[in-house]
C-alpha cells in the first residue's frame, strides 16, 4: 500500500527552483532514505510536503488522499509527524511539559485518556536520557533531537520524517539510534529519513531516493541506489578532467 507518493512536486523561491518535479513514492513499512549532496533540496522537499513551506506545483497524496499544500497542523492529525534537523523546543518547558504539548494538540480530542501517561511512555519509547522534569533549555543538541523524536511520536503518526538524527552522534549514540529507528518501524509507522551517516542509511534503509540540485536522479532499493553511478559522482564528483 502506498503511504505518500508526489507527483513532479516542485518548490521555487523566486527565480531559484530548489526542488524540481520530484515524484517518488513511500509504501507502507518503508524506511526511504533520503540522500543528496549538501544543498541538493533535501530538507526543502519535505518542507513541502509537510505543508511547511508548501510546493509551488505538484501533487502530494497520503493514503490516496490529496493532501497538498494543507498546513502542518491539518497533516499532523492525518498522520504525518517530523523532527527537525535543528530541534526548537520549548525553552522554559520541562521535557514532560513539551511532549505533553504534542500529545494534546497533535490527536484528536478525546484520543488520549492520559495525556502525561502516554508523554511518559514517548519518552522511555525513544530512550530520553534525562529525568521527564529537566528544562529543554538545559539540554545538549543530542538530548534535544532525543526530545524532538518523542514529540514527533506523541501524534501516534503513520508517516514519520526524521531530518538529520544522526549528525553529531557518537559511535554508541548511532548504534542505539538505529535501535530506536527500527523500533519505529516496527510499529509499523513509515519512515522517511533524510540522513548524510551512510553507515546508518545503509543500516536501516529498504530503500534510497537521491535528489542533487534539486532533482530526483535515483530511487530504490538500498543496494541499486548506493551502487549508481549518478549517484556516486553525485558525491564524488566525476573522475574527468
Amino acid at each position: 500500500m502506498i503511504a505518500l507518493e508526489t507527483r513532479n512536486l516542485t518548490k521555487q523561491f523566486g527565480g531559484l527552483t530548489a526542488v524540481n518535479a520530484v515524484s517518488m513514492t513511500l509504501y507502507q513499512g518503508d524506511v526511504l532514505g533520503l540522500i543528496g549532496p549538501n544543498g541538493a533540496g533535501k530538507t526543502t522537499f519535505i518542507n513541502a510536503l509537510s505543508g511547511l513551506n508548501p510546493p509551488t506545483s505538484g501533487t502530494v497524496k497520503m493514503f490516496g488522499e490529496e493532501t497538498t499544500g494543507l498546513p502542518p497542523d491539518r497533516m499532523c492529525r492525518k498522520g504525518l509527524s517530523r523532527t527537525f534537523q535543528i530541534p526548537s523546543p520549548f525553552p522554559k518547558m520541562t521535557a514532560i511539559e513539551s511532549v505533553m504539548t504534542a500529545t494534546i494538540f497533535g490527536n484528536g480530542p478525546g484520543l488520549i485518556q492520559d495525556p502525561v501517561k502516554h508523554s511518559r511512555e514517548m519518552l522511555e519509547f525513544v530512550e530520553f536520557p534525562m529525568s521527564e522534569n529537566v528544562i529543554s533549555e538545559q539540554l545538549n543538541t543530542v538530548q534535544l533531537k532525543r526530545l524532538d523524536l518523542a514529540r514527533a511520536l506523541a501524534s501516534n503518526p503513520k508517516i514519520l520524517f526524521m531530518d538529520e538524527m544522526a549528525s553529531g552522534l557518537s559511535e554508541g549514540e548511532l548504534t542505539d539510534i538505529m535501535r530506536i529507528i527500527r523500533k519505529i518501524s516496527a510499529k509499523g509507522i513509515s519512515i522517511l529519513m533524510v540522513e548524510h551517516i551512510m553507515q546508518l542509511i545503509m543500516a536501516v534503509c529498504n530503500r534510497l531516493l537521491c535528489i542533487q540540485f534539486g532533482t530526483k536522479i535515483a530511487e530504490g532499493t538500498t543496494q541499486e541506489v548506493a551502487n549508481d553511478p549518478k549517484v556516486t559522482k553525485a558525491y564524488l564528483g566525476s573522475a574527468e578532467t
